[in-house]
């Protein structure tokens, strides 16, 4: 009986679930740690609004947006580049 869920054809979608699991997690975990409007304790709760400009930005420009702000938005530069430039 329980090899009846335990087949091949199953194996894509628990690993496509899995993926979506990990990815709310680190979603989560990333706001829950990182985020400056998260405020988990309670004395920090109490802080009220707080004008801490620095600490949003660095949250909000992370090492990928960092990386990707000078990239052009291409899937397949060099395909692209074929079929659109003419000297190529």
């Amino acid at each position: 009986m329980s090899s009846r869920w335990l087949r091949p054809e199953v194996y894509p979608l628990f690993a496509a679930t899995g993926v979506a699991v990990g990815i709310c997690a680190f979603s989560l975990i990333r706001n829950i740690t990182g985020n400056p409007e998260v405020r988990c304790t309670k004395e920090n709760r109490a802080a009220g609004i707080l004008d801490n400009h620095a600490e949003g930005e660095k949250y909000k420009e992370n090492f990928l947006r960092r990386y990707v702000r000078d990239k052009r938005p291409e899937i397949m530069p060099g395909l692209n580049k074929f079929f659109t430039d003419p000297t190529y």
